[in-house]
């Protein structure tokens, strides 16, 4: 199969051995995948990660048990090892032994295939756009900060970035109910959050009134702090960026402050889902660029511009087929 490569910075497009499912596991033929902070942080060596990149992704299970046989399927990223008390918990995110879609251990969606287990697979909705599917993952991550905390209705609300995740977290915020306000770098994005209700300052604006709530997605080191100058005294801080290199924190600040730090990662899928079934948030003004597999290294490069947001690549243009036919194809390739 195709697959994209990460190797000492560069991507390219490689043949890879179509992956081989275990017991328990799909195989999914990858229609359309995503290109979000994380991969680009893994192409600067975040994780000293070489390998398939890709964790946000819409596919059909071509092979997999009749339940899921024939159907269109998103997936949670995290691989939990199944056997330790997290586990056990329904939290395989932080099982210790974890492997990570396209992260760490498990090979990513930027390829033709990729395998998951049937237990991280959830059906899309079939009225959706592929297009608005692959949102589902980032979606997910921003729906992951109201099961971490309690934002009360009219609650004013800052969120640093204006970039894929933090248009995301702000719909999300604004949905439930938040007075939020988006600090960022690009005037345009202005008319699409005031349609929505809510509120575009400049990045580097000083707020006459701190907020209580304050969610950094800038995907810059130098987010959390800017997150910390306009928090007011006994509010919480959400970190969203992950980033390769290391931040800089006033712990005097947290501490004399009395400030709540919470980091924040993937979410669960039922709560984004809903968002797009009920059109509840608008992710397809936040496309970039749409290219196919082939060209992934200039997907990444136009994922890496500036003020780019959402780049998506088109994995595979022909329909499913039986996994031996499809086995039977990477062989002779």
């Amino acid at each position: 199969m195709k697959a994209a490569w990460i190797e000492g910075g560069r991507v390219e497009l490689r043949r890879a051995p179509l992956p081989r499912r275990r017991r328990g596991e799909a195989l999914i033929r990858v229609e359309i995948a995503g290109i979000c902070n994380t991969d680009l942080e893994l192409q600067r060596g975040y994780y000293g990660f070489s390998g398939i990149p890709g964790h946000e992704f819409v596919g059909e299970v071509v092979e997999g048990s009749p339940r899921w046989q024939g159907r269109r399927v998103v997936g949670e990223i995290n691989l939990g090892c199944g056997r330790c008390s997290w586990c056990g918990r329904s939290m395989r995110r932080h099982c210790p032994r974890r492997k990570v879609l396209g992260i760490r251990g498990h090979g990513g969606a930027l390829a033709e295939y990729i395998t998951l287990p049937e237990d991280n697979l959830h059906a899309a909705p079939e009225n959706l756009d592929p297009r608005e599917l692959v949102f589902c993952e980032p979606l997910a991550a921003a729906c992951e900060i109201l099961d971490q905390v309690r934002i009360p209705r009219g609650a004013r609300t800052a969120v640093l970035g204006d970039g894929k995740l933090g248009l995301l977290v702000a719909q999300v915020l604004g949905q439930a109910g938040a007075d939020v306000t988006v600090f960022g770098r690009h005037e345009e994005r202005r008319p699409f959050l005031l349609r929505r209700g809510i509120r575009f300052r400049p990045a580097g604006d000083r707020p006459r009134a701190k907020f209580p709530f304050v969610v950094e997605a800038t995907g810059s080191a130098a987010g959390l702090g800017a997150a910390l100058d306009i928090v007011e005294p006994r509010g919480t801080v959400v970190l969203k960026s992950t980033v390769h290199g290391k931040a800089e924190l006033d712990s005097a600040k947290v501490v004399v402050d009395e400030l709540v730090l919470i980091g924040s990662r993937c979410g669960r899928f039922e709560p984004a889902l809903r968002l797009l079934e009920r059109q509840e948030v608008d992710v397809m003004p936040l496309i970039h660029a749409e290219l196919p597999l082939d060209e992934v290294a200039e997907a990444f490069r136009r994922a890496a511009q500036p003020g780019a947001l959402k780049v998506l690549v088109r994995c595979s243009e022909r329909p499913a087929r039986a996994a031996n036919s499809a086995r039977s194809r990477v062989r002779r390739s």
